[in-house]
C-alpha cells in the first residue's frame, strides 16, 4: 500500500442552484477564485500530496470541463471524467459509480465547492475505521451543524451537551464504506435507478452507529463557495495567482 493515497474523487457534477445566474453557462467547480478555478486548489493539493489519479464526475455543462482543466498533465495528474447523465447521482450514488476507477488503498473524496487552507498531509495514511472525515467549525448558514467528535477522535451524531461541527466535504475512505449500501439506504429516491442516486449521508450515520468513522477538526480558512456572494467574499480574500 502507498504511503498515501494516491486516487481521488472530486465532487462536480452538481448543478449549481443556488449560484445561478454565474452557473447557467459555467459549472461551480469552475468558477473562478483567486484568480483560478474552484477545483484548481484541489488539484494542485491533490498533486503535493502524491495523488496521481483524480476522478472528476460530472453532470451540469459537462462538457466544460475537459477544455478547461485538459489531461491533468499542468498538475502532474492524470483526470478521468465520469459522467453521470443529465441528473446527479448525489454523493453516494456519485461515489459508488466511481468505485471503479479509485483503486485498491484508500481514497480521498473532495466537494468541488469548498475553499480552505486545510493541509490534506495531516489527515492520516489511511482510516483506522472504514473512513476519515475533515470536520469544521459551523458555518453561519448551517448554525446547528451536524456532527460531534469523541476526545478518542470518533465521530459521533451531534447531540446536546457535545460541540456540534459540520462536515467540511473532505474525506478519506476505504472502498468498504461502500459495502452494504443497498440495505442502509432502502428505498430512497433514484436509489433503484441504474446507477443508483443516492446520498452519503445514510451511510455516514449506519457507520457512526458502529464506530466506523473517525475525524478531526480543521480551525483553519473553510469556506462552503454555495452562492455568488461567497464567491465575491473568498475571491477578495484570495491574491490573485
Amino acid at each position: 500500500m502507498s504511503d498515501r493515497p494516491t486516487h481521488a474523487l472530486v465532487f462536480a457534477a452538481g448543478k449549481g442552484e443556488r449560484m445561478r445566474p454565474l452557473t447557467e453557462h459555467t459549472p461551480k467547480p469552475l468558477l473562478i477564485a483567486g484568480g483560478k478555478p474552484l477545483i484548481a486548489w484541489h488539484l494542485e493539493k491533490l498533486a503535493a500530496l502524491g495523488v496521481r489519479e483524480v476522478v472528476i464526475n460530472t453532470s451540469w455543462l459537462a462538457d466544460c470541463f475537459a477544455p478547461a482543466l485538459g489531461d491533468g498533465s499542468a498538475w502532474g495528474l492524470r483526470l478521468h471524467y465520469v459522467y453521470e447523465g443529465a441528473e446527479p447521482l448525489e454523493t453516494g450514488g456519485g461515489m459508488l459509480n466511481a468505485l471503479p476507477l479509485l483503486g485498491e488503498p484508500p481514497f480521498l473524496a473532495i466537494a468541488a465547492d469548498v475553499w480552505t487552507d486545510f493541509d490534506f498531509a495531516t489527515l492520516p495514511r489511511e482510516p483506522a475505521g472504514l473512513a476519515h472525515l475533515l470536520m469544521v467549525a459551523n458555518p453561519e448558514h448551517h448554525g446547528r451543524g451536524d456532527f460531534a467528535l469523541s476526545d478518542d477522535g470518533r465521530l459521533q451524531l451531534a447531540t446536546a451537551g457535545a460541540e456540534a461541527l459540520t462536515f467540511s466535504g473532505i474525506g478519506l475512505y476505504r472502498r468498504e464504506f461502500l459495502d452494504g449500501w443497498r440495505g442502509t439506504v432502502g428505498d430512497a429516491p433514484g436509489a433503484n435507478e441504474t446507477p443508483p442516486r443516492f446520498k452519503l449521508r445514510p451511510l455516514f450515520d449506519a457507520a457512526i452507529a458502529r464506530g466506523a468513522i473517525t475525524g478531526q477538526r480543521h480551525d483553519g480558512r473553510w469556506t462552503d463557495v454555495g452562492t455568488p456572494e461567497r464567491l465575491a467574499a473568498l475571491d477578495a480574500q484570495l491574491p490573485p495567482s
